[in-house]
């Protein structure tokens, strides 16, 4: 799952001023020095000059470079990070150890005048072929706390989802039990709110800690925070950490339900293969947007390495080979498709990027 700020103006990949080479410990990124005063002294001295006079200092010193304790890498795939294992390379991908780590990727971005990009795991995304063209930020390790006050559940945002739901039915506690399948971050999930089986993040979510563009943190809570299907209004801020209310519940019953759930998404969906989670929103009305894929008669319909799957039609499935232009081509054939067979338009549920 991701957030996204297209604010800001897009660079090109080859802008003056890329970020150094990441090294051992973390990674430097900084700007390259203006022109060196040393140029300038290569030109004849001037008649009558002191011989061995040094040249004058740079008007401009060089900007200190930024300390990263995580990860700074350019020019990164990203389909090894997302759940599709497609899509082109990040000009910066920043993996954080901390929250300073986040608010200096973001301080990338400006310096830089790139868009930046949140990422959990990857899950409801598809990054076209050409990449992005700016910051992406990978919440994981470092920003994913979990911690038990009461029945309050303090989240990291760069938790996974699923072991969440695990966490909390071991510790006798209920109300983020059917996340056992969703799979992505708190982060993202928090963000977009996800849900699975009846159940989504708005149900529990108590209080958001998230941090601006501009690298301020703050706490929101729940009541100022508008949640519809599958989205929230929290705006251009990465999420950062999550409170959840919850309720006791004995864990043996948690853990027979999850283990109930996970045969049923094992069984009618291909959990297995390289896929975005559900493809498109279900729309109003009794016909989900498998059902009405499946009437159009457009499972296993198949574009390069794209197939619509033929176990859940709202699944695209990377066959192996895919591409994300064969996976957008598939899209569009079963929009279409389906809008002439049903009269209905299907929305797009996975974010496209680049």
């Amino acid at each position: 799952m991701a957030r996204k700020n297209d604010g800001r103006k897009t660079a090109a990949s080859g802008r003056k001023g890329a970020a150094a080479k990441p090294h051992a410990g973390g990674a430097g990124v900084g700007k390259r020095p203006a022109v060196a005063a040393s140029k300038a002294a290569a030109k004849p001295a001037a008649k009558g000059a002191k011989v061995g006079t040094k040249p004058a200092a740079a008007t401009t010193p060089p900007p200190a470079k930024v300390k990263f304790r995580g990860r700074v890498l350019e020019n990164e795939p990203l389909a090894r990070y997302t759940t599709y294992r497609l899509g082109g390379p990040a000009r910066y991908f920043v993996m954080p150890a901390d929250a300073d780590d986040v608010a200096k990727a973001l301080d990338l971005a400006q310096d830089r005048g790139l868009p930046w990009l949140a990422l959990g795991l990857g899950s409801n995304l598809l990054v076209k072929d050409a990449g992005f063209p700016g910051v992406v930020i990978r919440l994981g390790k470092g920003l994913d706390r979990f911690e038990m006050k009461g029945a309050t559940a303090i989240v990291g945002a760069g938790l996974a989802t699923p072991l969440l739901a695990r966490r909390t039915a071991e510790a006798g506690f209920a109300g983020v039990e059917r996340f056992i399948g969703i799979p992505g971050t708190v982060g993202g999930g928090v963000y977009m709110n996800a849900g699975a089986h009846g159940a989504e993040f708005a149900e529990v979510l108590t209080e958001a800690t998230v941090m601006d563009a501009k690298g301020k943190i703050k706490q929101v809570p729940r009541k100022q925070i508008s949640f519809k299907y599958r989205s929230s209004n929290l705006g251009a801020v990465i999420v950062l950490e999550a409170k959840l209310a919850l309720i006791e519940e004995p864990p043996a019953k948690l853990k027979e339900m999850q283990a109930r759930l996970f045969r049923w998404r094992k069984a009618g969906t291909p959990f297995d293969q390289p896929c975005c989670g559900s493809v498109f929103r279900n729309p109003g009305g009794p016909r989900t947007a498998g059902m009405l894929i499946d009437e159009a008669g457009l499972k296993g319909f198949t574009i390069g390495g794209a197939q619509v799957s033929p176990m859940h039609a709202n699944y695209i499935v990377n066959t192996g080979n895919a591409t994300a232009s064969d996976v957008l081509r598939v899209i569009e054939h079963v929009r279409k498709t389906v809008a002439k067979k049903t009269g209905v338009e299907l929305e797009l549920e996975v974010k496209v990027i680049g």
